[in-house]
């Protein structure tokens, strides 16, 4: 079907440990993020993955060591 092809997957790597900020630094998304991903639009999806985009930069920016790879 064609929303089946659209679905996008959830950012989860399954290392889920929230900093001081309420941000998992496994996906890098928020905690309400994280909670509401099964009731977000495709579109608001797609906002999220930015997000967890550029907090994912920003965290290796400042802790330009702490990559899991």
């Amino acid at each position: 079907s064609p929303s089946s092809t659209n679905k996008i997957d959830s950012p989860c790597i399954r290392r889920c440990c929230l900093d001081e900020n309420d941000i998992c630094i496994g996906c890098f998304r928020t905690l309400e993020e994280i909670k509401s991903w099964l009731q977000q639009t495709t579109a608001e999806k797609k906002q999220t993955l930015i997000r967890c985009q550029q907090r994912r930069e920003q965290h290796y920016i400042k802790y330009p060591h702490s990559e899991y790879e």
